[in-house]
């Protein structure tokens, strides 16, 4: 299983991966550790498009049956490309500092989790809502996809 955790920059990708890594037990692919062994830090279309085939060959290289990449992954065209099985959006901000990727992010059209505020407390009531999806752990009436297509993570304010 492939699991795509993707965001703007700055919006928690790889604290939450390295987290559900940490509980599922299984490999964690970052972008930006892919992107330094490579010496490729190329923002331009093709650079984005390289980065996106990159990491789908190296997620699809692990000898697991778990997998989690996390990178922006920016237009629905790279989410398809990449082909998750499941897709976790870090909606915790509206835009990065990084001008040129707010300019061609797109808000995904599908995904199976939404987190929309930086806490840990939620980061773990997300981790164990996905871990149970994963391995099927929900009973028959409870099951998150079935009820909640579209789960959101966020704390309310007063």
């Amino acid at each position: 299983m492939k699991i795509l955790v993707m965001g703007l920059p700055g919006s928690g990708k790889t604290v939450f991966a390295r987290r559900l890594a940490e509980v599922l037990d299984c490999p964690h692919i970052n972008a930006d550790e892919v992107r330094k062994a490579a010496n490729d830090w190329d923002f331009s279309d093709g650079g984005r498009l390289r980065q996106c085939v990159r990491m789908k060959e190296m997620a699809e290289a692990v000898d697991s049956k778990i997998v989690i990449c996390d990178f922006i992954c920016p237009t629905e065209e790279f989410r398809q490309l990449f082909e998750p099985d499941l897709l976790i959006w870090m909606d915790t901000i509206k835009q990065s500092i990084y001008r040129d990727t707010n300019k061609v992010f797109e808000p995904p059209g599908w995904f199976g989790y939404k987190i929309c505020t930086r806490s840990n407390n939620l980061y773990d009531l997300a981790i164990k809502h996905v871990k149970k999806t994963i391995f099927n752990e929900h009973p028959k009436n409870e099951h998150p996809r079935r009820e909640h297509p579209k789960k959101q993570y966020t704390r309310r304010t007063k």
